[in-house]
């Protein structure tokens, strides 16, 4: 990054309700429009299958990089009013969902506080959120290995790339 007054993020996306590219590719571009965040990278869309609660439709999920002068609270902020801004409705853990926006990683910071925890706590288990991750990010470290590294180690079984253009997101 050019400013050092901007952090690198990542962020997890995906959904499994109405037309999930569009509620992701709209995620990205609002976040984007944000002044104070840049999107830098983003992934390729995964078809997953559903993780935790398993009696739903596949979802679709994808990470990004962005760079941000906000607060890792102030990130998370903005990702919570985009998904509500798309309509997301929480009605049950792990349950369908038009759209989730996840802080993954907010630079070098562990942060532990009531709503917010960084990195994401239960990330480095989830196939559907490291393969995105370490396609843009392979040599990210977290918890000593790097995402390419854990991405291997995980059952990745079922998650599949999807053929969209490289600027998918854009509209």
């Amino acid at each position: 990054m050019s400013d050092p007054a901007r952090t690198r993020a990542f962020l997890g996306l995906g959904g499994n309700l109405g037309d999930p590219v569009h509620s992701m590719s709209a995620s990205l571009m609002a976040i984007d429009a944000d002044p104070r965040t840049r999107v830098a990278k983003v992934s390729s869309v995964y078809r997953t299958p559903p993780w935790g609660k398993t009696d739903q439709p596949d979802f679709l999920n994808c990470a990004a990089e962005v760079e941000t002068g906000r607060t890792a609270r102030e990130l998370l902020e903005l990702c919570l009013a985009t998904e509500q801004a798309l309509k997301r409705v929480r009605k049950e853990r792990w349950g369908p969902r038009i759209v989730d926006l996840d802080v993954l990683v907010y630079g070098d910071d562990a942060i532990a506080e009531p709503g917010l925890v960084i990195p994401h706590p239960r990330m480095l288990g989830r196939a559907f959120v490291m393969v995105p991750l370490a396609e843009i990010a392979p040599d990210l470290v977290l918890s000593g290995e790097t995402a390419s590294a854990r991405a291997a180690a995980l059952d990745s079984a079922g998650i599949v790339p999807q053929e969209l253009p490289a600027d998918w997101w854009r509209g």
